[in-house]
């Protein structure tokens, strides 16, 4: 029995068809719609000689899909992507496959869509936002144009072990509208409204004491128990938001270590993604920080591929 072929969408048209707005809003209507992140199958994680293979899978609705993707560490020093793989989207009801996607260029527009839509209901919107970023790759410049789409930026000061690279991505920024954009250091973390961490670091990369009162830390570059971005004294201080109640003890180091640590427990936290969804907005910032700590879940990729497969198939109409 024969079957119609199914369309691949390369990296590009993952890119053109989907802007960062309508990313976040397609996660935003998902969970307005009643999922359950709670319930997301976990990811498999692999080891293999060169890094690591990821399968993440997911069903919700009229839809299921799997994303197998690699991690391979070595990549950047040979040119090449360190995050690799694809997204195969299947019809819910037969699992047959309806489109192929890039699953770089799906993980790189979706990951800073959660972030941008855990950022509009943690930070206020009546004044823009002085941001200190680390990290100046793929996730990195799609953070930037994320958080473009739910806030107004006053500045962007880029953090990076490459002073070039950094100061490519503050380039960037300024062209697509950053008023006052340059290169920095952790130290400036105090002056921050808000701080994104979007690097392979394992160890605490600033002084979480020195986060100010009400700021917010978005933490997405590990996935690992063993790694994390933020330290232990901002975690011990911070009001702390997840995506899941389930996925965060499995994955998320900055909050695993420390709780090994005796620093925290397991009740440590105030809310999930959902929650800041379907909720009013929490109450305006107090004396203490928030940290949304994300690790990426399968349902996040199903969401974004079912709206880049929509954007797909309108054009063909």
């Amino acid at each position: 029995m024969s079957t119609a072929p199914f369309p691949h969408l390369d990296a590009g048209a993952v890119t053109r068809l989907l802007a960062p707005a309508a990313a976040v809003e397609a996660l935003a209507e998902v969970l307005r719609d009643g999922l359950d992140p709670e319930t997301c199958p976990a990811r498999s994680a692999v080891p293999v000689p060169a890094g690591e293979l990821l399968l993440m899978p997911a069903a919700a609705g009229d839809w299921a899909g799997v994303k197998i993707a690699g991690v391979a560490p070595g990549n950047p020093a040979l040119g090449l992507p360190r995050i690799t793989g694809g997204y195969l989207l299947l019809d819910g009801a037969t699992l047959r496959p309806r489109a192929l996607l890039d699953g770089a260029a799906l993980t790189a527009l979706r990951t800073p869509a959660v972030s941008a839509l855990a950022v509009r209901h943690l930070t206020a919107g009546d004044r823009p936002l002085r941001v200190l970023l680390f990290g100046a790759g793929p996730q990195a410049y799609g953070h930037v144009d994320a958080l473009l789409a739910v806030r107004e930026l006053a500045s962007l000061t880029v953090v990076a072990r490459d002073p070039r690279r950094a100061a490519g991505l503050a380039a960037y920024a300024r062209g697509i509208g950053v008023p006052e954009t340059r290169t920095g250091t952790a130290a400036e973390v105090a002056d921050a409204d808000l701080v994104v961490c979007c690097t392979t670091a394992r160890e605490p990369l600033f002084d979480g004491r020195r986060v100010a009162p009400g700021a917010v830390v978005v933490a997405i570059g590990s996935h690992e128990p063993d790694a994390r971005e933020t330290d232990t004294a901002l975690v011990r201080r911070a009001e702390v938001w997840v995506e899941a109640r389930t996925a965060a003890p499995r994955e998320a180091g900055d909050l695993l270590i420390p709780e090994a640590e005796g620093a925290t427990g397991p009740g440590h936290l105030a809310g999930t993604l959902a929650d800041l969804v379907r909720r009013p907005a929490p109450a305006a910032p107090g004396p203490a920080p928030r940290l949304f700590k994300s690790v990426g879940m399968a349902w996040q990729d199903l969401a974004v591929a079912v709206a880049v497969h929509r954007a797909a198939s309108l054009g063909e109409t």
